[in-house]
């Protein structure tokens, strides 16, 4: 083999090890950020609905707002958030179930959040699991519009409007 084969074969097996590297990360942050009580399947304490803008080119960023309606109040907040996998540009809305918010005041914060979905003009599809720091779990169901392939974990920042 010459040493430009040997380069060549060298680069397409850390493209392999990359690729294989973020299969098993996105797979441990789904795991890592589901609650162990889901299996008795938990009852959600809130809702909350969410409309952001995300570009992603391997690095993703978003930035956006929302609602989140917990104990017959509503509570206005703003996102942003950096991730990396995926490639695209989408409008995002969402709505979801919150778990595990005993108050308020816990629903912000950094969430670690796995993903994915994708969007091809109006049709789309995807589901979020996010958690944060005092263990509150999202569980959000994307629609999506534009023109994007999305599969990546994200470290996302709510925060009271």
């Amino acid at each position: 083999m010459t040493a430009d084969g040997m380069v060549m074969a060298m680069n397409q097996k850390t493209s392999v090890s990359v690729y294989w590297r973020l299969a098993v990360s996105t797979i441990f942050i789904l795991l890592a950020t589901t609650n162990s009580t889901f299996a008795g399947k938990p009852r959600p304490v809130g809702t909350v609905t969410i409309s952001a803008k995300q570009i992603s080119f391997v690095v993703s960023g978003q930035r956006g707002g929302g609602v989140l309606n917990f104990k017959g109040k509503n509570y206005r907040f703003r996102i942003g958030g950096l991730g990396f996998g995926g490639i695209g540009i989408a409008k995002q809305s969402a709505r979801g179930e919150v778990y595990d918010l005993k108050k308020a005041s816990d629903f912000f914060g950094a969430y670690g959040a796995a993903r994915i979905g994708w969007a091809v003009g109006d049709v789309s599809s995807g589901q979020m699991w996010l958690k944060n720091q005092h263990g509150v779990v999202l569980h959000l169901w994307t629609d999506r519009k534009g023109l994007m392939l999305s599969m990546g974990a994200d470290v996302i920042d709510i925060s009271p409007r």
